[in-house]
């Protein structure tokens, strides 16, 4: 039979990358931990971990073994803690992944009052422009803009869609002229455009004109960036003309800093939604987070929309 407490030790040496951290949060020492994998993988017959000088890395039978047993464990654990505290409040670890400059724009102060209300809950916020894998990465929750892959993850909208409108600074538009017809503004004409980064350095912009007509121009400039943030701030520095989320350049027009470019465009963005690996087995930690966030921030527009990615999910 398995021992139960050489699989909880396999799930903290995957969740931590190391026998060192792992044995670090369970209170064991490096060896002991090498000991009890060498054990569980004896039992089973195979190698869960390949192991060098600097990382371990999951064989395909440790990947298979982890996905079956890691939500078990987690669901031991959660028990255990349940009892040891004479209730079933929500308690554990909380993963959230988001955009790099997600807390440039989004208050904090709703995270701060969910970790109030729920003592014993940990949330831990990976911040990345790259798209997060959920279940590789142990993701329990992700913030996601864009068209949503069929993916079989759970996605409740927080947010419908957007409009994304042109903008420059003043001292750019001085120096380089406002442009009067969306032609001037393709690629190799007579302006520069902020756009996200791509190998082949050109972005295609897809506006809805005069009359509901949608439109392609192809520009390019000699500043990109893969946040809305480093965009805007590219913008209000000269070095080009933006399009952005209305509510992220909103005070930046009010202020001054920025002045709309051929409003009668503008495109129409995807929306933002909240998104989960499973409705199954969902740690009572993970479900309280959700259930705020869908009741706290739905349909905010004054802070949601300047979290949307730059390029589309």
């Amino acid at each position: 039979m398995l021992d139960l407490n050489d699989i909880a030790v396999f799930v903290q040496v995957v969740r931590h990358g190391s026998f060192a951290e792992a044995g670090r949060r369970l209170g064991l020492p490096p060896n002991t931990v090498s000991r009890r994998i060498q054990q569980l993988e004896a039992q089973l017959g195979t190698r869960l971990l390949q192991r060098s000088t600097r990382k371990l890395t999951l064989t395909s039978a440790g990947q298979d073994f982890h996905a079956r047993c890691a939500e078990a464990v987690d669901g031991l654990v959660e028990a255990g803690q349940a009892l040891i505290t004479g209730s079933q409040e929500p308690s554990g670890r909380v993963r959230v992944a988001a955009t790099a400059d997600f807390f440039d724009f989004f208050p904090m102060a709703w995270v701060a009052d969910f970790l109030a209300a729920y003592p014993l809950v940990r949330i831990e916020f990976v911040l990345s422009d790259a798209k997060a894998d959920l279940i590789a990465e142990q993701i329990d929750i992700a913030f996601r803009g864009g068209a949503l892959a069929d993916s079989g993850y759970v996605a409740r909208q927080l947010l419908g869609p957007r409009t994304d409108g042109l903008v420059a600074s003043p001292a750019y538009l001085a120096a380089r002229g406002t442009p009067a017809t969306l032609a001037e503004l393709a690629e190799l004409a007579d302006h520069d455009c902020v756009t996200p980064g791509h190998p082949s350095g050109r972005t295609t912009w897809r506006l809805t004109g005069p009359g509901g007509k949608e439109e392609e121009v192809h520009v390019g400039g000699r500043f990109s960036g893969n946040t809305a943030q480093a965009l805007r701030k590219a913008a209000i520095a000269g070095l080009g003309i933006a399009l952005l989320p209305p509510a992220m350049g909103r005070l930046d027009v009010e202020a001054g800093r920025l002045v709309p470019v051929l409003p009668q465009y503008q495109r129409t963005g995807h929306g933002l939604s909240v998104v989960y690996p499973s409705r199954k087995h969902l740690p009572r930690a993970v479900s309280a987070f959700i259930e705020m966030v869908m009741e706290g921030l739905t349909g905010n527009t004054e802070t949601l929309p300047r979290i949307f990615r730059v390029q589309e999910t």
